[in-house]
This record gives C-alpha cells, sequence and structure tokens, in this order.
C-alpha cells in the first residue's frame, strides 16, 4: 500500500537505531539477514486494489485514504462497474512491515513484530515463533480474552491475577496470547510481564506475552514499515491522539499484526488467532508424543470461547455473569435472571442492549453452563483454588478428566501434563489421590520425563508414590537412553562424543561405512569414560555389549524372611554382579553436575559412603579437565566438597555405633565402584578431610602400630625383643648418617676403608630399594602412571637428587683428580640426606604438622626472593657503576653486584661508598691485584670523585624497600601461611601419614642394608616362582555378610541424614525464612478475608431468603389445611426440595448449523416447549422447504426451519444394531438393516438375525434436527455366545476391517468395552 511510500525514519528512530547497537537483545547482522530473507519468502500483507470512494473526504471503502493506495488502484479496468468486495478487491502482496520493535524508556526491552495477512497460514507463523524468532515450544498455551476497554478491577484481585498469571507462565513454561493492545485486559497483562521483569533483575526475562492485533486499528504504525525491516522500529505511545484507533501494549514481547486489507476496523485478527491458537494445541508435549500442548482461556471483564476456561469473579462485566450463574442447574439460568444480573454489572452500558441481544447472551451462557467440565470460576471468597495459577493448572486437569481417556490412562495423561508444567503441588493435590491406584510401571515414563527434564521435587514425588528404581532401571535400555538424551552443554557428553568419535575412526576400516556411522552410546562407552575419570585402578562399572544379563535384581517376595538380592563381588567361575539402581542413577545425575537429582538418587542407594565418595572424585577430574569454563568447573569442585561432606557424616554415624563395622566398611571392595574399596577411593579424591576422620585414623594407626601382637610371626617378635633397635627404623636412619658423617670428617682416605666401604653397601640397599618403590605396582598403574606418581612426591625427588650426588660423589672420589672435587659434592649430599631423615618425623603428632608449615613457608619464600632479587640487582649494578669504572673481572662484578647488596640487608653495611672509611691501601687502582677490589674513580687528591650524597640516598632508599617493606612483607606472608595452614595442618598431616604409613608398610621387613635380602627374595617370589603381591585388607566379603552391612550403613546414612534436616529446621536463617513465609501466608488471608467478607455474607444472606420464603410457603399450606377441618386442603403441599428436571435437546439447539454458515436463533432452554410463547422467536430457514405448522419437531424449538441436512421433512428413521459379547437368551424376528447386511456379509447376516431384540425407539438429540425435520431411531441389540463360532466369526471380520483402516479406510465394525454405568471405556481387541 502507500505505506510503503513512507519516508526516511525521525531523528528518535535514529536514536532508537543506535540504543540497539548497544542492547545485547537486538539481533546480529546476519541473524537480520537471514530473517528479513524468510519473511520476504513467506509473509505476505493486504492491500486494496480498488479505489472506490465513500465519502467527500476521499476515503476509499477499505477506509484508507486515496494516497495510501498505489496508483494502480485508483482506476483498475479489471473491476470498473463493480461493487467494492472485501474478498474480491483485496489482494495479497510481500509483508513490508517487520523486525524489531522498541518502545523507549528506561528498562524497556526490544520486542519482535511482523504484519501478516489475516490468510496466512498458522504453521508459518508458528514457525516464525520458534525457528526465526527462537522461541521454545511451550508446554502450555495461555489465551487471556476479555474486555478491550479499560475497565477497574480491585486492587487485590489485580495483584492476584498479575502474580498468578505470571507464575503459571513461569513455571510451566507457557506462552501467552493476547489481542497485544495497550488496553483492556491485555494491558493488564503487560504490566504483570512488566513487574516480573523489574524484579527479577533481567533485562531477558522468561516470559513469552504474544500480542495478536488488527495491523488496521492500531495507532502510530507509521515507524514499523520499510521494506527491509526495522532493527529496531522505535514506537511511543501516544494515547491523547489514538482516537477510535489502539496502541500497541509496550509490554509484550512478540507481535503478530493481522491485516486484512481494511483500516479501523476490529476483530479482524480472532480467526487467524483461533487457528493459530488451535495448532499449537496440536503440538507434541512430553517425550512420547502421546499429549499435545494444553490451551487455557483465562477471562477477565469478557466471556470465554469454548476452551478450558478461568473466570475471574469480581473483574466485571459479562465474567462476573457467568460466575455468578456458574454451578447453577441450567433450568434456573433464565433470561430473567441473565437481565438482572447484566444490569447490575454493566451499568448504564445495559440500557444500549437489544433484547435479541441479551437472548443471544443468555444461549450462550446456558451453553457454557452445560460444560461444567471446561469451566472454573476463580473466586477469592474461596480458599480451594489457593492463587490464580493453581486454578488455571487445575482447570486444564479438570477438562482433561472428562476427555475420552478414562482409567489410569486418564490419570497418566494427567501426571504428563503436571511433569510438563513442572508443577508438584497440583500433583500433590489433584493426581496422587486416594481415587488413583499407581503401579511402578505407570509412573516410569513421567519419571523418564522428570529426570531427563531435570525436575528434582517431581522426581521426589515419583519416588514417594511408588516408582521402583529397580524396575524402572531393570532394562538397560532406560539407563542407555538417559545418558543418550544427556544435554547438548553437558560436558561428560561431549567427552563421550569424543571417545565414540574415536573408536569410529579406529574400526572405520574394519566396519562398513553404514556400520561406523549407526554406532551411538552404548554403556559400554559410559564405562570406559568413568573408569577413566575414576582412576585406572578400578574395573570397568558396566558389563561389555553380549556379556550383559538382568542386572538388577528383582523384588524379594513378602512371604520370604531373608533374601539376599544383590551379588557385590565377582565370583571365582566370573558370574556377573549386579547393579545398585541407585547408584547407577546418582552416577548420571553426578556427571551433569546436577545437585538435587543427584541428592536424591544418593539417598536411594545401597553403598552411600563409597558412591559419595566416588562422586567426589569424578567430580574433582571433570573440573580438573574442564577448567575452561571457570564457573562450573567451580561448582563441580563445590559438589566433590559437598559430597566429601556427606561420606564423612556417613561414616561417623557408623564409627559412632560400631568401630570395627566401620573399619570393614573401609577396606571392603565394593563392586558397584569398580571393585575398590572407601578409603581407597577417599585417597585417589585427594579427600583429606575423610582420610582425617578419626575413624580412618585409627585404622592407619593399627596397622603402623597395631600388628606387632597381631599379624607377625613369633621369631620376629623374639627377634626385636633382643635386638629392640629394630623396632623403630628411624633409629637406623641416624646411624646411616652418623656412619656418613664419620666417613667425611674423620676416615675420608685415598683408599675406601672398611668404614666406607659400610657405607656404600648401604647406599647400594637404598638404592634397591627406590628401584623396587618405582616399579613395585600392586594396583595395575602401569609404568608411566607410576612414575608421574613417584616424581610428584617431593620426598622420592630428595632420594633420587641425594643418590644421584652420592654416585657423582662416588665417581669422582675414585680419581685422582677429582678426589677432593667428590669430597665436596658428598658434603653436600649429606645435606639432603639429613633433610630426607625429616620424612620420619611425619608420623609424629607434634612434628608432623610443623614440617607441613614449613614446605607451605618454602614455596612462599621463594616468591619473595623473586621480588627481592629485583632490588638487590637494582641497587647492585647501580652502585657498581657509580663507584667502580670499568671493572671486567666476573667474581668480583657478581660481589660487587649480588653479594654486596644481599649482605647490606643483614647489616653489613659497605665502607666504598663514604669518603671518611676509604682506605686506598685496601683496594687496587688498575685492578691487577686479584686479592683486592678495585678502587673507585680518584680525582686529583687520590679521593673517591663518586657524589657521596648520592651514593648514600641509594643506600638509604635500598634499606627503606628491601630491609623494611621487603622483609615485613615476608613475615606477614609467613604468618598469613602459618594461619591459614594452621587451621588444616591437622587434616593434611594426617592425609600424609597415610602415604608414609603406606610406603613403610609396602617395604620389605628388614631394615639397610639387611634389606638386600628381603629384594632377594622377593626377587625369586616375583619373577623366579611368579607369585602374586599380597594385598593389605583389601576384602571380598561374602554375600550375606555383604548384605548385612549394606543394610546397616543405609540405617546409618538414614539417621545422618535426619540429623542434617533436624539441624537445618533449627538454623536462624530456616527459623527466619519459616517466620517470613507465615507472616506473608496470614497477611494474604486477613487481605482475602477483607475483601471477599462482604461477598460471601451476602450469599449466606441469599440463601437464609430463600429457605424463609419456603418455610413461609409450607406454613400456610399447614394454616390451609387446618382450615379445611379435614386432611385435604385447597393446594397440594409445596416441595421443599427440587423438582424433576425436565431434559431438552441440546444438540439440536447449538447456534452453529452442520455444513452451513447460517446460525440457529438463540433458543433458551425455557423457551424450548412449543408450548411457551416466544414472540421474538424468528429462525433462518434452510434449504427453502415449504414449512407446514402441522409436522413440528416433538423435541421442541431448535432456532431453524427447514428441511436443513436431513432427507426429508418430519420424522427420518434410523436404525442402531448393537452386538454384545454377553449370553442371553433372544428372540425375535426384527430384520436387521440393509448396512448392517452389506457390512457383515449373508452368511452372518442370516445366522444373527434370529437373535435381535429391540431395545428402544424414539427422538435422537441430533445436530441436523430443526423445528420440520428431525431424527428417530430404533436401538436393536444382537446378544451373541463369547464362545460359540459365530462369535469367532464375527471377530475374524472386525479384524479384517481393522486392517483395512490402516490403509486409511473407515472402520466399520469395531468392538467397545461398556461398563455397568454405561460409559464407555475405549475400543477393545
Amino acid at each position: 500500500m502507500g505505506e510503503s511510500l513512507l519516508l526516511e525514519p525521525s531523528l528518535a528512530q535514529t536514536l532508537a537505531v543506535s540504543a540497539a547497537k548497544t542492547s545485547k537483545l537486538s539481533l546480529s547482522t546476519s541473524t537480520q539477514r537471514s530473517l528479513a530473507a524468510w519473511i520476504k519468502d513467506n509473509i505476505r500483507k493486504k492491500e486494496c486494489c480498488f479505489y472506490v470512494n465513500s465519502d467527500s473526504k476521499g476515503i476509499c471503502k477499505c477506509g484508507y485514504q486515496r494516497i495510501h493506495h498505489v496508483d494502480d488502484s485508483i482506476k483498475p479496468e479489471n473491476y470498473l462497474g463493480e461493487t467494492w468486495d472485501r474478498h474480491r478487491h483485496v489482494h495479497e502482496v510481500p509483508t513490508d512491515a517487520y523486525g524489531d520493535i522498541w518502545f523507549g524508556g528506561l528498562g524497556q526491552k526490544i520486542g519482535r513484530y511482523v504484519r501478516v495477512s489475516s490468510d496466512t497460514s498458522p504453521d508459518l507463523l508458528y514457525q516464525l515463533l520458534t525457528e526465526q524468532w527462537k522461541l521454545p515450544p511451550p508446554n502450555l498455551l495461555i489465551s487471556v480474552t476479555g474486555g478491550a476497554k479499560n475497565f477497574y478491577m480491585k486492587p487485590h484481585l489485580t495483584a492476584l491475577f498479575r502474580r498468578g498469571l505470571i507464575k503459571v507462565a513461569q513455571t510451566t513454561g507457557a506462552w501467552i496470547i493476547t489481542g497485544g493492545t495497550h488496553a483492556g485486559v491485555m494491558k493488564h497483562v503487560g504490566q504483570a510481564v512488566r513487574e516480573y521483569v523489574l524484579s527479577s533483575g533481567s533485562m531477558e526475562g522468561q516470559i513469552v506475552a504474544i500480542g495478536v492485533a488488527t495491523w488496521g486499528a492500531i495507532h502510530n504504525r507509521r515507524p514499523l514499515v520499510h521494506h527491509e525491516g526495522r532493527f529496531p522500529a522505535h514506537y511511543s505511545l501516544d494515547m491523547q491522539s489514538q482516537g477510535h484507533l489502539s496502541c500497541l501494549d509496550n509490554n509484550h514481547s512478540h507481535f503478530l499484526l493481522v491485516d486484512d486489507g481494511t483500516h479501523g476496523c476490529y476483530g479482524v485478527e480472532i480467526e487467524l488467532r483461533s487457528r493459530l491458537e488451535r495448532l499449537i494445541s496440536q503440538q507434541p508435549l512430553g517425550n512420547r508424543g502421546t499429549l499435545s500442548v494444553s490451551i487455557m482461556c483465562v477471562v477477565l471483564n469478557g466471556g470465554p470461547g469454548q476452551t478450558p476456561c478461568v473466570i475471574l469473579e469480581g473483574s466485571g462485566r459479562l465474567a462476573d455473569v457467568v460466575a455468578h450463574v456458574a454451578g447453577l442447574p441450567v433450568a434456573k439460568v433464565t433470561l430473567t435472571v441473565i437481565h438482572q444480573l447484566m444490569k447490575r454489572f454493566f451499568g448504564p452500558e445495559y440500557d444500549s442492549f437489544t433484547e435479541l441481544k441479551i437472548i443471544e447472551w443468555t444461549k450462550k451462557i446456558q451453553d457454557i453452563i452445560r460444560m461444567p467440565q471446561l469451566l472454573t470460576v476463580f473466586r477469592m471468597s474461596e480458599d480451594n483454588h489457593g492463587d490464580v495459577d493453581v486454578a488455571i493448572l487445575q482447570a486444564l486437569l479438570k477438562a482433561n478428566r472428562s476427555s475420552e481417556s478414562v482409567g489410569m490412562e486418564r490419570w497418566e495423561r494427567q501426571l504428563e501434563l503436571a511433569v510438563a508444567w513442572n508443577r508438584v503441588d497440583i500433583a500433590k493435590t489433584d493426581i496422587f489421590t486416594e481415587d488413583s491406584q499407581w503401579k511402578s510401571s505407570d509412573l516410569h515414563q513421567a519419571m523418564f520425563s522428570a529426570l531427563l527434564g531435570h525436575k528434582p521435587q517431581f522426581v521426589q514425588l515419583l519416588l514417594e508414590n511408588g516408582v521402583c528404581l529397580r524396575e524402572f532401571l531393570g532394562d538397560q535400555t532406560t539407563l542407555c537412553d538417559l545418558y543418550t538424551q544427556l544435554p547438548t552443554s553437558c560436558f561428560f557428553l561431549r567427552r563421550l562424543a569424543k571417545r565414540i568419535q574415536t573408536e569410529k575412526s579406529r574400526r572405520s576400516q574394519t566396519l562398513s561405512p553404514r556400520g561406523a556411522a549407526g554406532r551411538t552410546i552404548s554403556l559400554s562407552h559410559v564405562s570406559d569414560e568413568i573408569r577413566h575419570l575414576l582412576g585406572s585402578f578400578t574395573q570397568p562399572l558396566y558389563p561389555l555389549p553380549g556379556l550383559h544379563s538382568t542386572r538388577y535384581p528383582k523384588e524379594p517376595k513378602e512371604d520370604v524372611a531373608v533374601t539376599v538380592s544383590i551379588k557385590l563381588c565377582q565370583t571365582a567361575s566370573g558370574e556377573e554382579t549386579f547393579r545398585d539402581p541407585g547408584g547407577d542413577l546418582f552416577l548420571w545425575a553426578i556427571l551433569q553436575n546436577q545437585k538435587e537429582l543427584a541428592e536424591i538418587a544418593w539417598e536411594q542407594s545401597r553403598d552411600c559412603t563409597s558412591a559419595a565418595l566416588a562422586a567426589s572424585k569424578i567430580l574433582k577430574k571433570l573440573a580438573e579437565e574442564g577448567a575452561e569454563e571457570e564457573d562450573e568447573a567451580e561448582e563441580m569442585r563445590e559438589l566433590a566438597k559437598h559430597y566429601e561432606t556427606h561420606a564423612i557424616g556417613v561414616f561417623n554415624e557408623c564409627h559412632c555405633c560400631d568401630e570395627e563395622r566401620a573399619q570393614r566398611l573401609l577396606i571392603r571392595i565394593s563392586s558397584s565402584w569398580g571393585q575398590t574399596t572407601c578409603l581407597r577411593l577417599a585417597l585417589e579424591a585427594d579427600d583429606k578431610s575423610f582420610v582425617a576422620h578419626s575413624g580412618v585414623q585409627a585404622l592407619l594407626t593399627q596397622i603402623w602400630c597395631g600388628e606387632l601382637a597381631a599379624d607377625n610371626p613369633l621369631w620376629r617378635v623374639l627377634l626385636c625383643m633382643l635386638f629392640f633397635p629394630l623396632i623403630y627404623t628411624g633409629f637406623l636412619g641416624f646411624s646411616f648418617l652418623l656412619l656418613f658423617s664419620v666417613v667425611l670428617m674423620i676416615d675420608f682416605q685415598t683408599t675406601p676403608s672398611w668404614r666406607e666401604g659400610l657405607l656404600y653397601v648401604w647406599l647400594i640397599s637404598l638404592v634397591c630399594e627406590e628401584v623396587r618403590q618405582l616399579f613395585h605396582d600392586p594396583d595395575g598403574f602401569g609404568f608411566r602412571k607410576k612414575a608421574d606418581m613417584y616424581i610428584n612426591d617431593m620426598w622420592n625427588i630428595l632420594d633420587f637428587l641425594s643418590i644421584l650426588l652420592f654416585i657423582i660423589g662416588l665417581a669422582f672420589r675414585l680419581t685422582t683428580r677429582l678426589f677432593y672435587a667428590g669430597k665436596v659434592i658428598l658434603c653436600i649430599d649429606f645435606i639432603i640426606f639429613c633433610l630426607r631423615l625429616m620424612a620420619i618425623f611425619i608420623i609424629s603428632k607434634t612434628l608432623g604438622p610443623k614440617i607441613i608449615i614449613v614446605r607451605r613457608m618454602m614455596l612462599d619464600m621463594f616468591f619473595f626472593m623473586f621480588l627481592l632479587s629485583i632490588w638487590v640487582v637494582a641497587y647492585g649494578v647501580a652502585k657498581q657503576g657509580i663507584l667502580i669504572h670499568n671493572e671486567d673481572r666476573l667474581d668480583w662484578i657478581v660481589r660487587g653486584v649480588i653479594y654486596e647488596p644481599y649482605l647490606i640487608i643483614f647489616g653489613n653495611m659497605p665502607s666504598n661508598i663514604d669518603n671518611a672509611l676509604f682506605d686506598i691501601k685496601a683496594c687496587s687502582v688498575n685492578g691487577t691485584e686479584s686479592q683486592k677490589p678495585k678502587c673507585p674513580i680518584l680525582n686529583e687528591d687520590k679521593m673517591p670523585a663518586f657524589p657521596e650524597w648520592l651514593t648514600i640516598i641509594l643506600l638509604c632508599v635500598y634499606l627503606l624497600f628491601a630491609n623494611i617493606l621487603l622483609l615485613n612483607l615476608l613475615i606477614a606472608i609467613f604468618n598469613y601461611t602459618f594461619q591459614e595452614v594452621q587451621d588444616n595442618t591437622d587434616t593434611i598431616w594426617k592425609f600424609q601419614r597415610y602415604e608414609l604409613i603406606k610406603e613403610y608398610h609396602s617395604r620389605p621387613a628388614a631394615p639397610p642394608p639387611l634389606i638386600l635380602l628381603s629384594h632377594i627374595f622377593l626377587f625369586i617370589r616375583r619373577i623366579v616362582l611368579q607369585r602374586p603381591p599380597n594385598s593389605y585388607r583389601e576384602t571380598c566379603l561374602q554375600t550375606l555378610e555383604e548384605e548385612e552391612l549394606l543394610s546397616w550403613e543405609s540405617f546409618m546414612k538414614d539417621n545422618y541424614l535426619l540429623s542434617c534436616r533436624q539441624q537445618q529446621s533449627q538454623s536462624m536463617e530456616q527459623r527466619t525464612t519459616d517466620t517470613a513465609d507465615k507472616v506473608c501466608t496470614i497477611t494474604e488471608l486477613l487481605q482475602r478475608e477483607e475483601a471477599t467478607g462482604s461477598v460471601a455474607l451476602v450469599k449466606r444472606l441469599t440463601r437464609l431468603e430463600e429457605q424463609v420464603s419456603q418455610s413461609a410457603i409450607a406454613l400456610q399450606w399447614i394454616m390451609d389445611t387446618l382450615k379445611a377441618q379435614g386432611l385435604h386442603s385447597k393446594e397440594e403441599a409445596p416441595q421443599l426440595g427440587e423438582q424433576e428436571k425436565t431434559f431438552y435437546h441440546v444438540n439440536a439447539r447449538r447456534l452453529d448449523y452442520p455444513d452451513s454458515t447460517i446460525p440457529r436463533f438463540p433458543v433458551l432452554e425455557e423457551k424450548v416447549p412449543w408450548e411457551v410463547d416466544f414472540i421474538l422467536y424468528n429462525p433462518p430457514v434452510l434449504n427453502g422447504d415449504i414449512i407446514s405448522n402441522v409436522c413440528r419437531n416433538p423435541g421442541g424449538r431448535t432456532g431453524m426451519k427447514g428441511r436443513g441436512a436431513l432427507t426429508c421433512l418430519g420424522p427420518n428413521l434410523i436404525l442402531d444394531p448393537v452386538l454384545t459379547r454377553y449370553e442371553g437368551p433372544v428372540q425375535s424376528d426384527e430384520p436387521l438393516p440393509d448396512r448392517l447386511l452389506r457390512i457383515m456379509g449373508q452368511k452372518i447376516y442370516d445366522r444373527i438375525k434370529t437373535k435381535v431384540v429391540e431395545v428402544t425407539k424414539g427422538y435422537v438429540d441430533d445436530v441436523r434436527n430443526t423445528d420440520d425435520a428431525w431424527v428417530e431411531t430404533t436401538v436393536l441389540n444382537i446378544h451373541l455366545d463369547r464362545r460359540s463360532l459365530l462369535m469367532a466369526d464375527i471377530n475374524r471380520m472386525v479384524r479384517t476391517h481393522t486392517q483395512v483402516s490402516s490403509l486409511g479406510c473407515v472402520v466399520l465394525v469395531q468392538w467397545f468395552r461398556v461398563s455397568s454405568l454405561g460409559c464407555g471405556a475405549g475400543p477393545v481387541g
């Protein structure tokens, strides 16, 4: 149209563009181009192509002025002489209004908009919303309708509506669809969204509010038009000058502006909006796709539609009219009642309504009341709904209960809806009730959806209501599906994909291309990756494909007293171990870093201590390898610490209850976690706090000291009694150092003495022991990892360095020329041996922590020395350059630049910077004397020529920074390190104590140098005899003993969790939160009571008046009876209860007649009988038949005259044969209809026609009925014996017709199950 010829954007538009460039919500340039190209190809608008002047102002019949028409539409040759018609003279062209819309103002976000034709396919619009505008598919569709004009609503009801609407949209992931304008109910929705965005503090928001408005009724739409789109378009709200048009609401997120080529006409968008809502409601919901998106209508101030509807009582006008008659019988919703209510709630506007209009509304209200399953009234005076969000979701569930599905299928559908909405409160109150009986298998699909949707509250609820994890994960397929459908952002999934890709490339030569491409995630891939995270010391958690059997044992029967159901250790014959389903689910949650899901699964696991420690190890490994995502890595480390705390808590409960059992728990091999022990998992995970626990330390102490009386043979005890120094190997370490010092100071001869020879033998034994430690691999780590572990230990580095220096010193010592150099190297090596001796003191509770503090301070000192070296070199170079001219002796340069400035820090003041202390005899003028430093630059008086004031100032500044600043910094660093380490020193010491105990326990019994004998014995045992090494205290318990131990551990875990919950509930923070919640609840109840008290009082008074009126009638009757002086009375006794209801046809009065655009005349419930006068009754005539007043519908008025869609006037007779499977005597000669003969064939027809009995006959409430034509039926019943040959023939016939239906034909015959109440339960085979 002419709007495509508008001028360039104004200054405000330019400012909007510049503002959008800084907004994160604006689209990128490439995205803008892609969106524009898609819209140009798919979205169209409408424009008038035939200008017809309707008045003197130059306005066309379409409502636009002449200047807004293209030139071809002014005098088109194709339409000359025609009358303007909206369907013929409006055509579609590519749209010219789309892009981003910005309303200006602080905190306003950018929305999306597009101008679409009223004939646009809803599929295209849904594709635009989800694929182009990137909206996530909705779980629920909320269609808000009502008054389009501004109206008053009570503040408390307004707050309830806004809070409830936003809550249901936020929690369920719903889309909200409104009219999109800044008026009426749409304005309320926009303000609710605005309040949510401001309160959440997020400009992005999570609420999708889609406005579907009429393009021709939008005020100030010029800035929205541009052929290439606006990114963004600046739109200003101008309420004063909008006139009869409307402005767009500035708080909606998306706008669909529907164009039919006219201007100023409202309601254009209704049909397209209905089609779009219908399409969205057909989209699949959930994992199975058996459910579709639910649609809910929320009504304020207006009238409901045909979908499940929530009416807000108190919002005014027609909503209040419906709310007041809801719950009444249709017979009591009369025209008089509606007149009274409309006069009450519409006020002065009521006088403008015609009688026919009120009749039409009354008919629609009666139709609404007749469908209570679709109607929910939210009343503040009632507490059963709570908030509006609860009322909305309960209304959807109520509508779902009335659907075709019955029994457990209905409950399962409702549960899936609740899971999709993530509303646990709705599931607790409306689904898991006494009326629903759930089995574990009925909840498996909901459990699967809740796990994939990361909805921990639902997982907890399902477990509480009967989900058995052993049945749920009984099939490996379920667990494999859980891993397959991990979110793409999951770091573990990326690692799995990388592993599978590597496997594909490795096997691409042996697999066909299709076979290589078709490999997906299997539990073997998961097992390999988990083993990588846990460590190579573990065994695979899951069996290889093709070797699996039932991994989860069946539940024990109730009548079995003791049933061992879990195998936790592999037998000698290689039987497969059973897995713990709770542990599998816990592992799946941990790998995604899902804390809440993992917490629930951990509570369900049996081997909980091992599970917690394994989780700590896995999370720390994932955090280490995924360090590029620092936030996620930090979360993983926090979660690892959390489960270390859980492991400590459970083990503490076990240790306090039974110390012996607790120690068995530490050294027990767990088959659920890679055939390893709790203690090993804690050590590999670096869980220092767990190892520092008193129960673990008691076990270590027993290993260090307690074996003397328990495991050592008698000859060792006797030997140690005679040679008591052998008990403490540290004594031999002192002996070695004593011998080494004697050799260095007293007995270091050219020819080695016997003492020196003994020293060499001793060292050889140490070398052999170090080699044994390096290659001794009982855990199967492999040489590379074992070497890494060896190098990473500081004491091993000192061992290697000391041995290396000793070998070098020995080599030098054996030569004459390097004899003295060898002694020097050995002296330095003696220092290292002395430092290495400190390792033995780690076992001491007093000295061990101090050694740890010294190690940390040494690291701090290295960083300090780096800072100090900068000042030392800076001052030394400056001093040397000022004092000495061209010194070329390297040793004196180093002495002047480094050595002397370093000594100054410790108080050794230099004498060459002060002329008063200068002595020319103490230096060499030319630097020729090697034992004297070179003299400073001298003047003619043989005195130093350097500026004395400068050197003194430099010295003072140097001392200020080096002595005062840096040294005090070092003291502060040491103090901080000491305070920091002191709190954890005990924990770190206890952790390192294990390493020392493990090292000494793994060593041979004999000390050096006698250890050589042990090495020879080990060589013969391992190499010659090939016997495996002995592993200490890693035991595999018997099945019954294992089951008993795990049950006891589970009981201790429950005690620990109970104590945690009690501590949390008694904490000050939790008490404050509970108090605040109670205060809010009481405040809300008081406000609701204040707002609804008058309403409840009016209702109570109304009921009281009715009872008084009935009592008065009864008393009058009694008086009349007494006056008659007998038992007779002038009139019958009044009925105090409800009279018998008279049912009228309903389908025959539907406003929409089938296959016709002509609506029926509205016929109210009380106007149906022909005996009741209905002066305004003027029904249309369909098919123009001659009407005879003699032939009238026996059911009453229908709102339509003529033959309609029926074949003839008067009764149209049909026959309905019904076949049942129950036995029963039937004798009848009534013929079957020809249709049944055509369906069943002559053979079956002849055999069953003798079994026909007439059930009923009469009038049928059919949608095709009119005043002059109606349907009458005769129902025939044929009873059949289930065991007869005739029954078998009919079943074959039914199956034949069912197979035809699979090819697209209609099912002509099908069995249906009929309950005793006459309710169908669906088709059966």
